[in-house]
């Protein structure tokens, strides 16, 4: 003899399959958008005008984080990384600027133009634009082994590793290279 299920029990255990996989569903699609902006890329706006005219006040960009996981950062590659204006607080303010000055080399600012190794830096697209204040780029700074010097491309209007509360930035500060600007689509493109 066949058993008979009356008609509201099963509707109440397919109502709770349903459920579960849906509440599972979402679970899985939470790991997997964290995993991706924890892990792999995330999107930002910019505030200020330091990096102009690359970026502007406004723009949205996507921060991809990994590359620097198997390469380093290269020259003109534009990163972001903390500041910690207040070293009693634990809130960072995320800065995006372009690298400059690699590990192992010498850095210095004189009469407004950037030095690597004691040469003049002339393939900087923005190396055009006369530096106003050199900061403690005024004297030769020796980058570490895992440090990077940065500036912005608005280099009169940028705080930047010529700024001492800025400084050099090591790598593992690194969180990402600035990919491409989604935002306006007049900026729409990628960043080099």
């Amino acid at each position: 003899m066949k058993e008979v299920i009356p008609q509201k029990a099963g509707k109440a255990s397919h109502l709770l399959t349903n459920i579960i996989i849906i509440a599972f569903c979402i679970g899985i699609a939470y790991f997997l958008a964290s995993f991706v902006t924890n892990y792999v890329a995330y999107q930002t706006p910019v505030e200020g005008e330091s990096m102009e005219p690359t970026l502007t006040d406004g723009d949205s960009v996507v921060i991809q984080r990994l590359s620097y996981y198997f390469t380093d950062p290269k020259r003109y590659d534009v990163v972001v990384f903390p500041v910690n204006y207040n070293s009693e607080s634990q809130e960072k303010t995320y800065y995006i600027k372009r690298v400059i000055g690699l590990p192992g080399e010498t850095v210095q600012i004189i009469d407004g133009s950037v030095y690597i190794n004691n040469e003049k830096l002339t393939d900087d697209k923005y190396s055009s634009t006369t530096i106003n204040e050199a900061g403690i780029a005024e004297n030769p700074l020796v980058l570490g082994e895992n440090q990077y010097f940065v500036m912005g491309d608005n280099r009169n209007m940028s705080t930047d590793s010529r700024n001492s509360y800025v400084g050099l930035v090591n790598k593992n500060d690194i969180v990402g290279e600035a990919w491409i600007c989604t935002w306006p689509l007049t900026h729409f493109g990628g960043l080099k």
